[in-house]
Order: structure tokens, then sequence, then C-alpha cells
């Protein structure tokens, strides 16, 4: 059995798993890669009901200009906001939320 150590210094040696969608796989790979969070430590706090900061790096800053992209080409496929679907409307405020916390977290530090 593998054992690794988290940041309080306790052992991590218990496996958990759950089976989701393709759909709810994609969403979840979507919150971590915005989060700068591992898969693992993204799924612990959210479980755990504690806050998400999303700290700035390159590897958000790259997530958070894909799903700019996305959002960008999904915009121009629409003929209006109201032909925007729930799944769209969540990836918006998804990446609002995570632009949004950077920037609060870098005020704070100022």
């Amino acid at each position: 059995m593998e054992r690794t150590l988290d940041q309080q210094g306790r052992w991590r040696s218990l496996t958990v798993a759950f089976r989701m969608s393709p759909e709810e796989n994609a969403d979840l790979n979507r919150r971590v890669s915005l989060s700068g969070l591992t898969k693992q430590d993204y799924i612990i706090k959210r479980l755990q009901e504690r806050e998400v900061i999303v700290q700035g790096n390159p590897r958000v800053y790259k997530a958070l200009r894909n799903q700019m992209t996305e959002i960008l080409e999904e915009l121009w496929r629409l003929k209006n906001a109201g032909d925007a679907d729930d799944d769209f409307r969540s990836l918006l405020r998804l990446v609002t939320d995570a632009v949004y916390g950077m920037k609060d977290a870098e005020t704070d530090h100022d």
C-alpha cells in the first residue's frame, strides 16, 4: 500500500474511488485546472466544504486562456444569449470566479 504525507503531516494511505459520467469528469477536470490544485487536493477541499483559493501560476493562466477560447467559440456560435445552455453558463461563472479570485488574492498581497 502506497503512503504519502500531506501538508499537515498526516499519512494518506486510503484510496477512495467513485464513478462519473464523461460530462461530470470534464467539468471536474476543468475546475481542477482552474484551481491550480491537484485533483486530489481539490476534491478533498470541496468535500470538506473548504474554500478553494485560486493561486495564479503558469498552469492556471494556461487553463484560463484555454477556457476563454472555448467561451469565445461558443459565443460566436450562439445567436443570442438566451441560446446559452446551463453548462455554458456554469463555465462562464467558473471562469469569472477564478479570474476575480486571483484579482482579490493579488489585491490582498499589495
